[in-house]
């Protein structure tokens, strides 16, 4: 550790850098923490701060108290917040040279806080480890630029792009499309490029101004690290650029929504070999059990794929999104989409997280429902072959007040995840939705106000 904090210290130094954004996820993947001084950094090799800031809801609100004092401490103490030497990052916007940093919790005897969503995913990498598995994934991140927006009741609108025009109608893939946006592409691979993130291809989306990031193939810690820098760095180079970036999973009625979508595989870690092919080519019995998992865990752990109210606006019908855990070859119509490719990039593609979703949790929620069916020797369902949209055997919860409840009563989720984070992302999320009840939408004043 000390060598890796002298690595650390050194990095710094070589850089000048004269502040260190020090920081954790939130449930929400919210970054917390703490800017401080270089010296002041270095010199107190981490940072406190109190574990009451991982049951803090989007809204900055709390879960109730007798939960509250029920999974902390009453005196509301401290974490102790360990910065990981391998997750640096410079910050190409601040004006002054700066870095952000990584942090991991601990409590003060020393062990990982159980609440923490980078714990988690560490949690479930061991769990890989420990049967000599390594699992590889390849997140792709789709959001949209709009016009910025300063009153929440106004909706979201596309952006001006460099012909002073806004998008109107579905551009997928289109190259001239996100052309439009090109100075502010370039400062997001320019920053990138600096800050070390594995992009790989942009891509324009169906929607207005709707856009695609690729990120290569890697491991998912580290994955989950990039992904937490980007949506940062995303928003700024926006901002910079006077529109928005949001990653929000269906920011605009009747456009379609925005996913992750987690390309998973899994390799033996002393021969490199990909465990979902045979020696022949042909799909292994652990791929099939990996997808057996993904079938029946996801909807049992899908607040972790669908974190808020607005991510379930995603699985409406005639929506572009699938709705439902079937798998098949080549099929974008169905949840679990296994693309071609030869025996040694054989994965499977989750295509039913959101892009709001923590990309820490998201990830561990994703291999672990995959572990299990591995473990379990969990069978899958017949593969779809044509359009799976309507398909009813294996649909998702609709309500987030139903996936919760499903997530709280799963007895094998809570043998590996533990009892007390299943308790406090439950009641975060339910804290988080019953302030979104007490919200009058516009909706109610459009159609109820002089009506009923």
């Amino acid at each position: 550790m000390s060598t890796k904090l002298d690595q650390l210290s050194s990095w710094l130094k070589e850089r000048k850098i004269t502040e260190v954004e020090c920081l954790i996820s939130d449930l929400t993947g919210i970054a917390r923490g703490k800017i401080s001084p270089t010296n002041k950094f270095l010199d107190e090799k981490g940072m406190r701060l109190p574990e009451s800031v991982l049951l803090q809801t989007v809204t900055g609100d709390y879960v109730e108290d007798e939960i509250y004092y029920d999974l902390l401490d009453e005196a509301d103490i401290d974490m102790f917040c360990r910065p990981d030497a391998d997750a640096v990052f410079l910050v190409p916007w601040a004006i002054e040279p700066t870095a952000m940093v990584i942090h991991d919790t601990f409590d003060k005897q020393g062990n990982p806080i159980e609440l923490s969503p980078r714990n988690i995913l560490k949690n479930v990498l061991k769990l890989y480890a420990d049967k000599g598995w390594k699992p590889i994934v390849a997140p792709e991140m789709e959001f949209y630029l709009t016009k910025r927006n300063s009153d929440p009741d106004f909706p979201l609108v596309a952006p001006m792009g460099r012909s002073g025009r806004p998008e109107v109608g579905r551009q997928s893939f289109s190259i001239d499309a996100a052309n439009e946006f090109d100075p502010l592409f370039e400062d997001v691979y320019d920053w990138c490029e600096i800050q070390g993130l594995d992009l790989d291809t942009l891509i324009h989306e169906d929607g207005p101004a709707q856009m695609e990031i690729n990120f290569r193939h890697g491991e998912a810690l580290h994955l989950a690290d990039q992904i937490t820098v980007f949506k940062r760095t995303m928003r700024e180079a926006a901002l910079k650029h006077d529109v928005a970036a949001t990653f929000m999973a269906k920011p605009i009625t009747d456009q379609p929504g925005s996913a992750m979508h987690i390309h998973q595989s899994v390799l033996d870690i002393k021969t490199g070999q990909n465990l979902f092919s045979n020696a022949d080519g042909s799909m292994s019995e652990l791929f099939m059990h990996h997808i057996g998992g993904l079938q029946k865990y996801i909807p049992e752990l899908l607040p972790l794929f669908a974190p808020n109210v607005n991510s379930f606006r995603r699985f409406l019908p005639d929506t572009s999104a699938p709705v439902n855990v079937e798998w098949g070859e080549e099929n974008r119509t169905v949840g679990l989409r296994v693309p071609e490719a030869t025996s040694q990039n054989r994965r499977v593609e989750n295509r039913l997280a959101g892009a709001d979703a923590n990309p820490y949790l998201v990830l561990a929620a994703s291999l672990l429902c995959g572990y299990m069916g591995m473990v379990g020797g969990l069978e899958p369902s017949v593969p779809v072959k044509g359009r799976g949209y309507e398909r009813r055997n294996l649909r998702l919860p609709i309500t987030i007040e139903h996936a919760l409840e499903r997530m709280e009563a799963c007895k094998d989720a809570e043998k590996y995840l533990g009892e007390k984070f299943i308790r406090g992302y439950v009641a975060v999320k339910r804290a988080e939705h019953e302030n979104y009840k007490r919200v009058i939408s516009s909706w109610e004043r459009e159609f109820l106000l002089l009506s009923v």
